[in-house]
């Protein structure tokens, strides 16, 4: 594991204030498998991050690309 939590999605969550269960609820899925969603425990799939996106009003490069490409 040792990956690095997605901080931007953690401080959008907080932003909405959502819990990790009800962005769970929102996705369908259980509170386990959206936090290691956040944590990148966990490999998410496109559909994944186009609903996640939606919540927000975002696209999902906002989201889960933008750190990637200011390393680079």
């Amino acid at each position: 594991m040792g990956k690095e939590k997605n901080k931007k999605l953690e401080q959008l969550r907080m932003e909405h204030g959502y819990t990790y269960q009800s962005m769970a609820d929102m996705l369908g899925v259980c509170k386990a498998y959206y936090w290691q969603l956040e944590n990148n425990n966990r490999r998410i799939y496109y559909d994944t991050a186009k609903e996640i996106a939606h919540i927000f009003g975002l696209k999902p490069d906002d989201i889960f690309f933008e750190d990637s490409k200011r390393k680079k």
